[in-house]
C-alpha cells in the first residue's frame, strides 16, 4: 500500500532505488514486493525498469464508482445535519425541467409540514436546488428553459421574469449556495449546496427546508461542509 501511495502522487513512472527511499523499505523488499504487483497488474513495469500504477486500479476504480449511489453516500451526513440544524434535510436530483426529491431527513420537530415527500417534483426555478442545476449550464439554455415553461409562479415571491432568475443566478454563482424564498411555497424557506461527482458534474442538491421565520444563516457553512463531504465520498476533488 505505501507503494501504491508513492506512486499515485508522481507523474511519471520511478526506480526502483527512489520507490525504496521514498518507503523506507529494504530495496530487495521493495523489489519483491512489486514483482507481485506487477503480476497482479497493479503495477507495471516499463521498458527502462521504471514502475508505474497499473491497469487493474482503473478497473477497480471504475468497479467502485459504479456502486457508489449518491442517496446512499448522503443518508447519514443527512441525518447528521438534521441533528445540528432541527430542519428538515432534502436530497434532489434533476429530471428535465424539475427536481425530484429522492431522500428526506426530518422529524415531527422541524415545525413544518412536509408537503412534497420523497418522490415529488417542484420546477427549477421556484427551488434553491433547481436554481443549482440552472446556474451550471450556458446561458442559452436558461433562456431556453424560460421560453419552455414560461417561468411560471407559484406564490407572490416567485421568480417570473428572465432577468430576474438571470440575476439570482449570478448570486448562486458567486456564493457557492442558493436559496428559495417563500418562492415555492409560502411560509417555507431553502438554502441549497452542490453535490459533485469525481468528473466535477454537479449531481444532486442538498438542502435544508425551515419556516421562514426560523431560517437561520449560521446554518449555511454546516450545509456547505456537509455537502463538500458526500462529494468528496463520491470522488469529488475541491481544487479541480
Amino acid at each position: 500500500m505505501l507503494l501504491l501511495d508513492v506512486l499515485a502522487t508522481r507523474p511519471d513512472p520511478m526506480a526502483l532505488k527512489d520507490l525504496a527511499a521514498a518507503t523506507g523499505l529494504h530495496t530487495s523488499t521493495t523489489h519483491r514486493i512489486l514483482n507481485d504487483l506487477v503480476v497482479g497488474r497493479y503495477v507495471e513495469r516499463v521498458d527502462s525498469g521504471m514502475y508505474q500504477l497499473g491497469m487493474r486500479l482503473l478497473e477497480l476504480g471504475s468497479l467502485v464508482k459504479g456502486r457508489l449511489n449518491v442517496r446512499e453516500v448522503a443518508i447519514e451526513p443527512m441525518r447528521e445535519l438534521h441533528k445540528l440544524t432541527g430542519q428538515t434535510v432534502n436530497l434532489s436530483l434533476q429530471q428535465g425541467d424539475e427536481i425530484i426529491y429522492i431522500e428526506r431527513a426530518w422529524s415531527e420537530r422541524s415545525g413544518m409540514q412536509v408537503v412534497r415527500a420523497i418522490g415529488g417534483r417542484a420546477p427549477l426555478h421556484l427551488t434553491s436546488t433547481g436554481k443549482l442545476f440552472l446556474s451550471v449550464v450556458d446561458p442559452r439554455l436558461v433562456r431556453a428553459y424560460a421560453t419552455r415553461t414560461g417561468l411560471a409562479g407559484t406564490t407572490r415571491n416567485s421568480i417570473t421574469q428572465l432577468d430576474q432568475l438571470e440575476r439570482d443566478l449570478a448570486l448562486v454563482r458567486r456564493h457557492g449556495y442558493s436559496r428559495d424564498n417563500e418562492e415555492l411555497e409560502l411560509g417555507v424557506r431553502c438554502i441549497a449546496a452542490g453535490v459533485y461527482d469525481d468528473s466535477g458534474k454537479l449531481q444532486a442538491g442538498l438542502s435544508l427546508s425551515a419556516p421562514a421565520e426560523r431560517m437561520r444563516d449560521e446554518w449555511i457553512p454546516i450545509l456547505l461542509r456537509t455537502a463538500a463531504a458526500i462529494s468528496e465520498s463520491l470522488g469529488y476533488e475541491a481544487e479541480q
